[in-house]
């Protein structure tokens, strides 16, 4: 029985190698003789460096760059084996988990770092750049990842502003880099995030109050998001309209600064992932695949990772089942999407601590039983 592993992470206790690692175990105690292939999966969050260095065969390169609050950190960017492309996870560079709870200031913090690994990347000779950008502690509309790459944010008065939220609505003018570092190189951005850039359902209302603003500053932010686009839409041609592009609101407006100031494209994350890692040549000949991920909602089954896995499955006729630390989707929907299987990890009432730190043992646990339960249908 040849078995494809494609899980996401488990948010907070397992990366997606780790749960195809406590999947492997749970199968061979089930199975011995399966044929197990594993393959992370990501939807352009956390893990996406990883999943991308390891299945191209790449290499991990660090650079000294700066966190969302512009303290020095250490970062690092991958590259493809073949040394063409090159890989960047926003968050590790820009990301809410660098920050302390107490530290979450939706209006101070930048994606400059981010334009750091971008700028290093690119003089490495690459030709491609794919970033993943889930996970950001930013609302600056990407002007801090601009701003590393050289363009420059001016007031009324022609001073340069800070690239962090705060400034968005102080922007009059926008003074792109004299040699662009950009030039030539195909940027494409993976993210399941479909927001606009403002608006009700944009950047500043739907993500900043997880990131710490208050109710005040989430209309200062979509405001000065407004002022950000009006601003690019009177100074560049043929590139109007940005802001209401699926996506555009992605971390916190990065999405829009990436397709205004780097010409970069977006895709749905989980579909580039799974391009880039070549799972339609594993599916052929895959017998079955085992799933998963930290929650598996109704969100899951409309275009993240187990959905569009789920798609790519059903014309080959190959069985889905999927593991999860919670399960809140309708068995109908379940059903209805294709998969063949579906449980959580947990058997009883737990507390969450004690969850995320058992979740290994766990999640073998319940790879044993649903390897169990297919061979039983089986026969």
């Amino acid at each position: 029985m040849n078995i494809l592993l494609a899980p996401d992470k488990f948010r907070g206790s397992l990366t997606a190698t780790e749960a195809c690692q406590a999947m492997t175990e749970g199968i061979r105690e089930a199975y011995p003789e399966a044929q197990i292939i594993a393959l992370p999966l990501s939807d352009g969050g956390e893990g996406f460096l990883e999943t991308l260095v390891e299945a191209t065969q790449g290499t991990y390169h660090e650079v000294s760059c700066h966190d969302p609050l512009m303290r020095l950190i250490t970062a690092r960017w991958g590259k493809s084996g073949d040394g063409t492309t090159a890989f960047i996870e926003m968050a590790t560079a820009s990301g809410l988990a660098l920050l302390q709870p107490e530290e979450y200031q939706a209006s101070q913090t930048t994606t400059y770092g981010t334009g750091e690994l971008m700028r290093a990347a690119m003089a490495s000779g690459i030709k491609k750049l794919v970033l993943g950008i889930g996970g950001s502690a930013t609302t600056d509309g990407g002007i801090g990842m601009a701003q590393a790459l050289g363009w420059n944010f001016r007031d009324s008065e022609g001073r340069t502003l800070p690239p962090v939220g705060a400034s968005l609505s102080g922007i009059h003018s926008i003074h792109p880099p004299e040699q662009p570092a950009y030039v030539g190189v195909e940027i494409v951005v993976a993210s399941d995030v479909t927001a606009p850039l403002f608006g009700p359902e944009g950047a500043a209302f739907v993500y900043s109050p997880q990131k710490g603003a208050s109710p005040q500053e989430v209309e200062n932010l979509d405001a000065g998001l407004r002022q950000l686009a009006g601003v690019v839409s009177c100074i560049s041609v043929g590139i109007s309209s940005l802001e209401n592009k699926p996506g555009a609101g992605a971390a916190g407006g990065l999405g829009f600064g990436l397709m205004a100031f780097c010409g970069a494209h977006l895709r749905p994350g989980a579909e580039l992932v799974m391009e880039l890692v070549g799972l339609d040549l594993l599916l052929q000949k895959a017998e079955l695949i085992l799933t998963g991920e930290g929650k598996l909602d109704t969100q899951s089954l409309q275009g993240k990772l187990i959905g569009r896995l789920c798609e790519k499955a059903k014309p080959q006729k190959i069985p889905v089942l999927a593991l999860c630390g919670t399960l809140a989707a309708p068995p109908t929907e379940l059903r209805k999407l294709g998969l063949s299987y579906a449980t959580s990890i947990l058997t009883g009432p737990v507390d969450l601590p004690t969850a995320l730190r058992t979740a290994y043992e766990r999640l073998r646990e319940a790879s044993f039983w649903a390897i169990h339960w297919y061979v039983t249908q089986k026969k």
